[in-house]
């Protein structure tokens, strides 16, 4: 089949891959294993995170993106053009059209950095669009309507708090706060209280399984196994899902606070507006058990969760290029 259009949710836990009439074709993470002497790509996505933590002092596996933010220019290419060329077949006819997501809060500069990745990485042209937006239009909402929408994205890296009117922006907030952060604070809170030190894969293990954003009376418990900081020998410990609420609340605190800032800024019609219909919530952090009622107790607005809210950025990039001449008007950067 020929590919002609590629939608990528570049984020920085996860990529994510779309393509009109075939659905996400590609669901990998963001990670990339060098070699320390000569820089040369060894692994990308799976088989790169395996290696996390695990690795010889030759080879080193880690994340190109920091915070939503390219960090290493040169192996964020070399991840993207392994992902277009996964979708692609080996003898190409035509050049794609590849569609990109990155959070709102970049400059120009970085902006440019990933329009020239994409470029390098074999595609015809490069189509730069915020996250919110995209997380909006997957999340099925008429981002083109005279109303005001609001779009919280959780992703690994980022919280985007967007108001979205007449398909583009109106006003926006971009906190450095997401999984990854969530994941630390899990792990610092833990050494802290039962002297064990955990790996980010444990502390995502325990967030996903065991993670909820306000206490709860009936506790869950999970058995953690980590090294003893005073020992120095494997331990396993018994921790409460109201522990694992503690560990995160400075976090999601900061995400409360940039939904705040951005409502202190909206238009009163718009805010009318959001009163009325609630703020949608997406992005991987959306499914922190119970964050959309703690969202509506501390800020009085309602809160729902998205549909498949994991995937509404990369739903949302296959939409916008199915829909490429009625969105460039309002939401594409060439």
């Amino acid at each position: 089949m020929l590919v002609k259009k590629i939608g990528i949710d570049l984020g920085t836990a996860n990529t994510l891959v779309f393509i009109p009439k075939k659905g996400i074709v590609v669901n990998e993470p963001s990670v990339v294993a060098i070699t320390t002497d000569n820089n040369q790509v060894l692994a990308v996505g799976n088989e790169a995170k395996e290696m996390i933590g695990r690795t010889p002092d030759l080879i080193t596996a880690y994340r190109p993106l920091k915070d939503g933010v390219i960090a290493d220019y040169r192996v964020t290419e070399a991840m993207l053009r392994y992902f277009i060329n996964k979708v692609m077949p080996r003898i190409r006819f035509v050049k794609p059209d590849v569609l990109v997501s990155i959070p709102a809060g970049v400059t120009s500069t970085e902006k440019r950095a990933v329009t020239e990745a994409v470029l390098k990485a074999g595609a015809k042209n490069a189509y730069i669009v915020t996250e919110p937006v995209l997380a909006a239009i997957g999340a099925g909402v008429a981002i083109n309507s005279a109303n005001g929408n609001m779009i919280v994205d959780i992703g690994g890296g980022t919280a985007e708090v967007a108001v979205i009117s007449l398909g583009g922006v109106v006003s926006v907030h971009s906190a450095r706060v997401g999984g990854d952060k969530l994941d630390s604070a899990i792990a610092q809170y833990i050494k802290k209280k039962h002297g064990l030190a955990i790996g980010e894969r444990t502390a995502e293990d325990i967030k996903i399984s065991t993670g909820n954003a306000m206490p709860q009376i009936k506790e869950k418990y999970v058995e953690v196994r980590g090294r003893d900081l005073i020992g120095g020998l494997p331990r396993t410990v018994r921790v409460s899902s109201n522990e694992i609420t503690e560990a995160m609340k400075d976090e999601l605190m900061e995400i409360i606070n940039a939904i705040r800032k951005v409502l202190q800024e909206t238009p009163p019609e718009l805010a009318a507006d959001i009163m009325d219909k609630g703020m949608i919530l997406s992005g991987g952090g959306a499914l922190i058990k119970n964050l959309d009622k703690l969202i509506t107790k501390t800020i009085g607005v309602p809160c729902y969760v998205a549909d498949d809210a994991l995937n509404c950025v990369a739903k949302g990039t296959g939409l916008a290029l199915e829909n490429l001449d009625l969105y460039k008007r309002t939401i594409l950067a060439k």
